[in-house]
């Protein structure tokens, strides 16, 4: 799953700076609610205080807000994390950290479990698009 959450054309260049997209490392479908603790790294620079927001179809919303959305992340779909600032032409390391909360399945009685994701990456800008079946989440 883990291998499969960051393709090789998963940084792009925007008017605004770039996007990163990044695949459910999950075996199921997972409401955009239980996503906690996104946090995203560019060559060690952390994209922290409003540098990240996340692409919802039309709509930029910070991290912390997906809490209230009633959209999900389908298994086959992107999420959209875009990145404030130019980057340079190249390689740049990427990471990406998030909490995944599972609400069918428990920790402890009562409570759901937690997964903590690490993703990372050494990827191109902009390289050959691969072929896929994927669509940006909406």
């Amino acid at each position: 799953m883990l291998e499969t959450a960051v393709r090789d054309d998963a940084l792009t260049t925007t008017p605004e700076g770039f996007e990163l997209r990044i695949g459910l490392p999950w075996i199921r479908s997972m409401p955009l609610s239980g996503i906690t603790g996104l946090t995203v790294e560019v060559d060690g620079r952390s994209l922290a205080g409003g540098g990240l927001m996340v692409v919802l179809g039309s709509r930029r919303v910070p991290p912390h807000a997906l809490e209230a959305e009633r959209g999900w992340w389908f298994v086959q779909d992107r999420l959209v994390l875009a990145g404030r600032g130019a980057l340079s032409a190249g390689l740049h390391d990427v990471a990406v950290d998030f909490q995944l909360m599972v609400p069918y399945l428990q920790a402890r009685p009562g409570s759901p479990l937690v997964l903590p994701f690490h993703l990372e990456a050494r990827l191109e800008l902009d390289a050959a698009p691969v072929p896929s079946v994927s669509r940006d989440v909406a």
